[in-house]
């Protein structure tokens, strides 16, 4: 499978987002109500997730969605 470079992008912005805000990954995971080996695999750009997956996370780090694109 190619990894699309958008993915990827959005993958490290969640991450950074995350960090900055002091939450794990784990944390993350719970509080958006995703799986966190899911979490691992979006943020390394692994998974082309859903739209409503991307606003649970904007929601779970109060973002908005253009913070993470």
């Amino acid at each position: 499978m190619t990894t699309d470079e958008r993915m990827v992008t959005f993958g490290k912005r969640v991450r950074e987002v995350r960090k900055s805000k002091g939450i794990s990954q784990e944390a993350l995971a719970e509080i958006a109500g995703i799986d966190r080996s899911y979490m691992g695999n979006i943020e390394r750009g692994e998974k082309n997730i859903t739209l409503k997956k991307a606003y649970e996370i904007c929601d779970a780090l109060s973002v908005d969605i253009k913070d993470l694109v």
